[in-house]
């Protein structure tokens, strides 16, 4: 079985209304549903775009922006759950940070969350559970708890929001799930931001022997705190194997330029892979025993 994905280096621009936003993803989803993308996958608060949209009076404040965000939701997760439905693809939308219960309206609580669009329209999501020192210090966006994966007709999809991508066992659990795709949707602010993530990518996948499929903001934001600068390139990367990518790299787009950069997964030569590989990484995970015992001292004079 082949897999179509398309990865989005997704361009942030200020826009004059909803309606704007919602011309934009129409004619992306467009263009890679053209180019036979099966899985369109966009990044991390992409939605913060919406930012730009909103009246000055509640713009400049990051705790106003949030609130001032939320009525937005819901026609953004309907925009692109038609979307889906119309093309008859999957869609990873943007990450939001979303408000979570009723909590006292001086200390609302959020989640960065992703959501998952089926080709029927249904949709579910998933939560970033590893927060970065921005969203937990400035910004109030909390961790999550929810770890999930999707259960879809192109296999087990996991995702990783961005840093969750940096801890080997966040993934790991998704892996031993039974996901053979792991998903990053990321966000970063300068060049080594976005190494992090990508390095971390790369690693997941050599570790696991799996695909994963790595989506990026690009460009520049003044009217944005949390996305005034967007650095990266859309990525798509698999187990470092002689017989299947010697290198490890899919699909790379160009640093800082925008568009869908699209690959072909192999899913029977990732299963070959892992069972006639050179390693095997994937089934020598041990982890009573990576874990276990303590470390001995020896000392060397």
């Amino acid at each position: 079985m082949t897999l179509h994905v398309a990865s989005c280096a997704y361009s942030i621009e200020p826009l004059t209304g909803f309606a704007a936003f919602a011309d934009k993803q129409t004619r992306l989803v467009a263009e890679a549903a053209r180019a036979g993308a099966q899985l369109l996958v966009f990044p991390e608060y992409g939605s913060i775009e919406l930012t730009s949209t909103l009246p000055d009076a509640q713009r400049g404040a990051l705790a106003r922006e949030l609130s001032a965000l939320s009525p937005l939701l819901t026609p953004m997760l309907d925009l692109y759950s038609e979307l889906a439905r119309r093309h008859g693809v999957y869609i990873l939308s943007p990450s939001f940070p979303e408000r979570i219960g009723s909590g006292a309206a001086s200390a609302p609580r959020y989640h960065n969350r992703a959501h998952l669009h089926g080709p029927s329209g249904k949709l579910a999501f998933t939560e970033k559970l590893q927060m970065t020192r921005f969203e937990s210090e400035q910004w109030g966006v909390s961790a999550g708890s929810t770890a999930r994966v999707f259960d879809t007709e192109l296999g087990t999809v996991g995702v990783a929001i961005c840093y969750d991508s940096e801890f080997p066992l966040l993934v790991r659990r998704q892996v031993a799930a039974g996901a053979n795709l792991i998903l990053v949707p990321s966000c970063t602010d300068t060049l080594a931001g976005y190494h992090r993530v990508q390095i971390s990518c790369r690693a997941r996948a050599l570790e696991n022997q799996c695909f994963v499929v790595q989506a990026v903001t690009v460009g520049d934001a003044p009217w944005s705190i949390p996305l005034d600068h967007n650095v990266g390139a859309a990525g798509v990367y698999g187990p470092v194997e002689q017989s299947v990518f010697p290198d490890g790299v899919v699909a790379q787009g160009q640093l800082n330029q925008s568009g869908w950069v699209y690959a072909d997964l192999d899913l029977d030569a990732l299963a070959r892979a892992r069972r006639e590989g050179q390693v095997y990484n994937h089934q020598d995970w041990n982890l009573p025993a990576h874990l276990a015992g303590n470390v001995e001292h020896v000392k060397v004079a």
